[in-house]
């Protein structure tokens, strides 16, 4: 359907033209870039332009493994990582929960922030801790000081990993500063699935494993994929501070019609909100919305499937109930006002209310 919105660019959105004639001339050119031969080197030389053009678009003057995407990197942090505890928050992606078995959970407030006492109490356990927070969180948009968590960790002698997956290039510099380890998407950013990174402050804080990336990782470059994820993240347009006012409508919309907002006094990332409209499981709601033309989704992209009741909202304390009246709607460069009007419209029409003046 030509007329169909898509409205749920936090589980991926679409890739950008120069992305896609970035994939087309990788496979032209394609060939194994660790092979010794001409091709081959020809093939490395453009691996490690785009590997710096990567790296200088979030400018980050370490090191940078490249990997299959954000899960990849958050597994290798996690599993090589020299400390020997793991701190992760209540709210982290399911991506860091299947890889976190041990792992001390940390409570969040009901605004989704990490409690900053609870992490200075498991600071002082013993051993090297690596904290992992999510520099936005997927469903809710919510996001963590990082300046201010990182002051503690770093006290303890700890690590830092943020979860930057929805984070666009550039876009704050406490990560920067900050995080020893960042692991960062391509297909948030308009670029392919199937490539990523992991930005690594110094890399003797993990153990090594594999013949790739200076013994970092196994398996053959994605080279097609690498020189598009370059090409998508030198996107110069600023798209958040349009997103940032249309999110204000659809809040104000939300809020005038009788819906509730995910963490609303909360520092939240403009691409993304929840919504909970009350009397509605978020089931028929994603359905009608289906109907009209209209995608959005209910928790995360990776377990949204499911329609399982949100752990986000849950660790938020959120009952069962109300949880499962929440849907996502997520911004990407081609939303337009007229698109969240129709969103607008929609909802009014499920919820069952009339039009506000």
């Amino acid at each position: 359907m030509a007329d169909r919105i898509y409205l749920d660019h936090a589980a991926t959105t679409p890739m950008t033209a120069e992305a896609m004639a970035a994939v087309e001339q990788g496979m032209r050119a394609w060939a194994n870039p660790s092979s010794p031969h001409g091709e081959g080197r020809a093939a490395r030389a453009a691996l490690e332009e785009a590997r710096a053009r990567i790296a200088a678009a979030y400018g980050w003057a370490h090191e940078l493994v490249l990997t299959s995407g954000a899960s990849e990197s958050l597994h290798l942090a996690l599993v090589r990582s020299m400390a020997g505890r793991r701190l992760i928050t209540a709210v982290e992606h399911d991506s860091v929960l299947r890889h976190s078995e041990g792992a001390a959970v940390l409570p969040v407030g009901p605004d989704g922030i990490l409690d900053p006492d609870a992490l200075a109490r498991a600071l002082e356990g013993d051993g090297r801790s690596l904290v992992c927070v999510q520099w936005a969180n997927s469903e809710t948009g919510v996001r963590q000081p990082i300046a201010a968590i990182a002051g503690p960790v770093h006290a303890a002698g700890g690590i830092l990993l943020v979860d930057a997956a929805q984070m666009p290039a550039r876009a704050d510099d406490a990560v920067l500063r900050h995080a020893d380890l960042v692991a960062v998407s391509a297909h948030k950013r308009g670029g392919p699935p199937g490539i990523g990174a992991l930005l690594v402050r110094d890399l003797t804080q993990l153990h090594p494993g594999g013949g790739q990336e200076q013994g970092y990782r196994g398996g053959t470059e994605n080279l097609p994929g690498v020189l598009a994820m370059a090409a998508a993240l030198e996107e110069s347009r600023d798209w958040l501070a349009e997103a940032a006012r249309l999110r204000a409508m659809l809040d104000d919309a939300i809020r005038a019609s009788g819906g509730q907002i995910v963490a609303e006094g909360a520092p939240r990332l403009p691409t993304i909100a929840s919504y909970r409209m009350p009397g509605q499981a978020a089931r028929a709601q994603l359905i009608r919305f289906d109907m009209a033309g209209i995608a959005v989704s209910a928790g995360s992209a990776c377990s949204s499937g499911t329609l399982k009741t949100s752990p986000v909202l849950k660790a938020m304390g959120w009952d069962d109930k109300a949880a499962d009246e929440v849907v996502r709607v997520s911004f990407g460069r081609s939303t337009t006002q007229a698109q969240v009007r129709r969103f607008i419209g929609q909802w009014r029409a499920i919820a069952g209310v009339e039009a506000v003046a």
